[in-house]
């Protein structure tokens, strides 16, 4: 049998309204978007809630980005970005090994956390905002094989889901698979 249900399904039918999210502004400081993800891992342990992500909105209200711990994170480390890019020189063949040297220089380690976490009040969400690339969206009448190309290919988490320019809706990886886990026993029937 041929994955029949998966061509007729869209992007719509298995991604997560953006009402299931929490969210926070653009102006709240990192220490609030901290305490916001650390309320969301509660309820999420507990399970109350499904999401461990912030959805970042303007100030309209309007979905402009995501936040996670991440993120968080990586805001501490001013070389986060770039050692987060690291992995990906890993697929051209530079290995771990070529790279500490790079990431011992950058001197992270050898302050205490509380020194680093002194300033993060004075850090605004809307610094971690970066326009999405153009595969991180997808149209909420995408298939569902059109979303799997895009997360596999392109090694996204989840996937905003646009109608028209608004972004109406996450897609998640653990919603896609527990798709294709569905499909495939369909299949084997």
């Amino acid at each position: 049998m041929e994955n029949h249900a998966m061509r007729k399904k869209t992007v719509k039918d298995i991604m997560t309204p953006l009402s299931e999210f929490g969210t926070i502004g653009m102006e709240a400081n990192l220490d609030e978007a901290a305490q916001a993800l650390e309320k969301a891992q509660k309820e999420y342990e507990q399970g109350i809630n499904r999401h461990r992500i912030l959805l970042i909105t303007d100030e309209n209200g309007y979905v402009v980005g995501k936040i996670s711990q991440l993120d968080i994170l990586r805001a501490l480390e001013p070389k986060g970005k770039q050692l987060a890019d690291s992995k990906a020189l890993s697929r051209f063949g530079i290995s771990s090994q070529y790279l500490k040297p790079m990431v011992d220089q950058c001197g992270f380690w050898d302050k205490p956390l509380i020194d680093i976490c002194k300033n993060s009040g004075e850090l605004k969400v809307k610094m971690l905002v970066c326009t999405p690339a153009e595969g991180e969206y997808v149209k909420e009448d995408a298939s569902l094989t059109k979303a799997i190309h895009q997360l596999a290919l392109e090694h996204h988490q989840s996937l905003l889901v646009k109608s028209g320019k608004k972004i109406v809706g996450i897609l998640r990886q653990t919603d896609m698979f527990k798709e294709v886990v569905r499909t495939l026993t369909v299949c084997h029937l």
